[in-house]
């Protein structure tokens, strides 16, 4: 497995892996996050988050996807760990990333990586109560609000028995803004013993060239890049250019991810939701996007949106 799609509460979820991961090249999924307080939640609740469950534990394109937790309490993330291990989950990975203050004041995600025995405590737990057959992995930021623990965390996750680590190159208070800090990748590499996944500021081939040079990592998990330029990994698996898909391919893949919005949830404000949400990522790759968002933007009939969609893409 070479190239990961990350998890993005809100964004990447069973509809956008089954999209994506249809239009290839890549090996594996994450899903959005599970929350988890202090009791064991119900099977209806992973199967709403990761309904590739009920798949074998992969999208219909045949991708793995594993399965991620994120909380506090040790004790109740490996009982809820145990349970999405026996439900299928072919992974469980654990949220030491998320910089959302919401998550981070219910003491959850990247204001964990000020606690380094707290991690170890939750990966060792977890790791005790998955099947050893079932990887248990993390994905960690460089830190909160600066990186003056990284490696102990880093170091702290992978003795406790995380198979491997996705480390996100920037800390909490870093959010997204660029740069992200690839040679600190490298650093965390060095200072453990499992392997280590890059992440963060890949949008190009050239990035993922970049970021694979200067971390060392032979593996690469991208987020925000895929959204915007959906062939992304079909162009790195190929070795292929940096010319995105032109806009009229690339329609045909969002009429079928508006299609599978509309299914789900018919007339309402989901489907015309999702679809501005998608078109304002893909507005950093192309142009059509920002004016087709134009023609639907004061649309709020998730039918009439479907119909100028279809008529689109006969054109």
């Amino acid at each position: 497995m070479n190239l990961m799609l990350a998890p993005m509460e809100g964004l990447v979820d069973p509809i956008m892996r089954d999209v994506l991961t249809r239009l290839g090249g890549i090996d594996l999924c994450v899903t959005e996050f599970v929350r988890v307080t202090n009791v064991l939640l119900p099977t209806r609740t992973f199967h709403r988050l990761a309904p590739e469950l009920l798949n074998g534990g992969k999208t219909r394109a045949g991708t793995t996807v594993r399965v991620q937790l994120l909380g506090s309490d040790p004790v109740c993330l490996a009982e809820n760990a145990a349970k999405v291990a026996s439900l299928g989950a072919p992974g469980v990975d654990l949220n030491f990333g998320c910089p959302a203050p919401t998550v981070n004041r219910h003491r959850g995600g990247a204001v964990l990586l000020t606690e380094p025995e707290l991690l170890y405590a939750i990966v060792s737990q977890v790791r005790a109560a998955v099947p050893a057959q079932i990887p248990v992995t993390a994905k960690m930021r460089l830190g909160y609000e600066d990186k003056s623990l990284a490696l102990e965390c880093a170091a702290a996750l992978a003795s406790a028995g995380a198979a491997e680590l996705v480390v996100h190159a920037r800390t909490k208070v870093e959010g997204y803004k660029p740069p992200a800090h690839w040679d600190w990748i490298a650093r965390i590499r060095e200072h453990v013993t499992v392997p280590v996944i890059a992440n963060g500021e890949v949008w190009t081939v050239a990035d993922y060239h970049a970021i694979r040079a200067q971390s060392g990592c032979e593996r690469v998990m991208i987020g925000r890049g895929l959204i915007a330029a959906p062939d992304l990994a079909l162009r790195i698996a190929g070795n292929q250019s940096d010319t995105p898909m032109r806009w009229q391919a690339l329609m045909e893949w969002l009429l079928d991810f508006y299609q599978q919005c509309f299914t789900e949830a018919g007339e309402s404000r989901y489907p015309p939701a999702r679809l501005k949400q998608w078109l304002g990522q893909l507005k950093k790759t192309y142009p059509e996007a920002s004016s087709f968002f134009e023609v639907i933007r004061r649309e709020t009939s998730s039918g009439n949106i479907l119909r100028i969609m279809q008529d689109m893409s006969a054109k």
